[in-house]
């Protein structure tokens, strides 16, 4: 007897349609075959099920069974085809009759029947959704995951047995209700805000611009002056995620499996990754491409502590994504594109010992040492830069004066004035597939970015005195495109240009 069970496989970001049959012939000797280009972990899901099944208080059939998973030129992998193939077996078997055509099934099982955790359920969900199926049937644990759609029922299983019992209409499954999602987003909590920064108003200026246009920053300054600290509050300023870009961060997070019971993240996420990182485990790769720190820092922040300490070969991997927004994987198999519109944000010391130009300690390096350290990052990678900020030591005066923590201006009142110019943008930009200004390119600087003529004198000087590339030259418009936003002004002025000229690197001027 032959059965079909709707599943699916994720391809990148995306899952396509896989269909599990389950043919069963009482010809030949026992046996369970699987094929369709199974991985290792699928081929040892007929350990899984057989005990599975048996354990359920079903019975496993005693005759050749085949499993074809379809379409067979397509690599499958992962546990999830485990229920898929149990409930095939038992159907096919002639043990249980249902119609499942409307339904899609994933979930790895454990040997005595229960459900476990599985990644990626969200992009197989809006696959479900996409190709009209009216039912899901899932691990629990994962049910929250799916319950954020809604035109779809979603199927809570404990165990294999809960799915028989359901489909022989012995104990029905109660279905999950949707969330609201307004609640999620009322949420929105932070670690650090900018009211635990002391001093460092120039800073805190260049953040909220950063934060308001989406624009990438190097901090540069001696240890403890708080360059990772204001890192870290970065996120507490940053406008809220749209439900879409929720969504897109959500599924990168789902199919890398750290999504850690949320249903929804709502919150824009920030990747710290180590120094010793690979370039693989920081633009994604492998055998099966599988998104890496640039991926999971999509619509947030990406924090390369140390900048320099980062192997070149590594940080070079970084000028194709930083530019474009999204990361190619080319593989034998196939090629996988990972999106990856993140703002970089780093931080590093002057010099080696890290108070080269400190006017309270004496620098311990030589010269050699301090231009070798200077130089470990590229030219190229520096020019894509927006915002080069020097993060000088706090003040004695500034860490001691005991002042109101409600005269301190706070992220929250910060992040007001970034999401009024991040609405500007978004209203600005609502025909095109950019979001920010950052991303804008030569044809929307030609068309949002006017400027008089005492702007063009003085970018015209900029460009010979900072010996500034057509790159700089474009980025510093972009850059003060933001800063009007920030004034809510139409037109970019010469004030604008001139602040967001003070943010380029000291080197362009030797």
């Amino acid at each position: 007897m032959l059965a079909r069970v709707n599943s699916s496989a994720v391809v990148g970001l995306d899952a396509v349609p896989v269909e599990v049959e389950i043919d069963i012939s009482s010809r030949g000797l026992p046996s369970f075959t699987i094929v369709g280009l199974p991985d290792k972990a699928v081929e040892e899901a007929k350990e899984r099920v057989r005990s599975a099944i048996l354990n359920s208080n079903s019975t496993f059939p005693d005759h050749r069974i085949t499993v074809n998973l379809a379409p067979a030129d397509l690599p499958k992998e992962g546990p999830s085809y485990d229920l898929p193939i149990a409930l095939g077996i038992l159907i096919a078997s002639g043990q249980l009759e249902a119609d499942i055509a409307d339904a899609i099934f994933m979930g790895e099982l454990s040997l005595d029947g229960r459900l476990r955790h599985t990644t990626g359920v969200l992009p197989q969900a809006l696959l479900a959704q996409s190709k009209k199926l009216k039912k899901i049937f899932l691990p629990r644990i994962n049910a929250k995951e799916a319950a954020i759609l809604r035109g779809i029922k979603i199927y809570p299983l404990n165990t294999l047995s809960e799915l028989f019992s359901h489909l022989k209409q012995q104990k029905l499954i109660t279905s999950l209700k949707h969330f609201n999602l307004k609640d999620h987003f009322e949420n929105e909590t932070f670690e650090f805000d900018m009211r635990d920064v002391k001093g460092q108003e120039g800073a805190k200026r260049a953040l909220e611009i950063a934060a308001a246009g989406n624009h990438n920053i190097l901090l540069k300054g001696p240890p403890g002056a708080g360059k990772t600290l204001l890192a870290r509050t970065l996120p507490s300023i940053l406008p809220t995620l749209t439900l879409q870009e929720a969504l897109e961060v959500t599924k990168i997070y789902s199919i890398s499996g750290l999504l850690d019971k949320k249903a929804l993240i709502v919150t824009r996420p920030f990747r710290s990754p180590h120094h010793t990182t690979s370039h693989i485990g920081l633009i994604g790769g492998g055998t099966t491409p599988r998104p890496g720190e640039i991926s999971l820092a999509h619509r947030g922040v990406l924090f390369l502590d140390e900048f320099p300490e980062f192997p070149r070969h590594v940080l070079e991997t970084l000028r194709q994504p930083v530019e474009d927004g999204v990361v190619t994987i080319s593989r034998s198999a196939g090629r996988v594109n990972f999106p990856a519109k993140f703002m970089l944000v780093a931080a590093q010391n002057p010099c080696p010992c890290g108070f080269f130009g400190n006017p309270m300690k004496n620098c311990k390096c030589n010269l050699n040492q301090i231009i070798r350290y200077q130089r470990r990052v590229s030219g190229p990678m520096l020019d894509r830069i927006d915002i080069h900020l020097d993060v000088p030591a706090v003040k004695v005066e500034k860490l001691t004066y005991q002042s109101h923590p409600e005269s301190i201006e706070g992220s929250r009142e910060i992040k007001k004035r970034v999401q009024k110019a991040r609405d500007i943008q978004t209203k600005r930009f609502k025909k095109s597939k950019i979001t920010s200004n950052s991303e804008m390119g030569n044809k929307e600087i030609k068309e949002f970015c006017s400027f008089d003529e005492n702007c063009i004198k003085l970018l015209q000087l900029a460009v010979v005195k900072m010996n500034l590339s057509a790159r700089s030259y474009n980025r510093t418009i972009k850059l003060a495109r933001t800063i009007a936003d920030l004034e809510g002004l139409r037109e970019i002025n010469s004030t604008h240009i001139a602040e967001a000229l003070q943010f380029r690197p000291r080197n362009d001027t030797l």
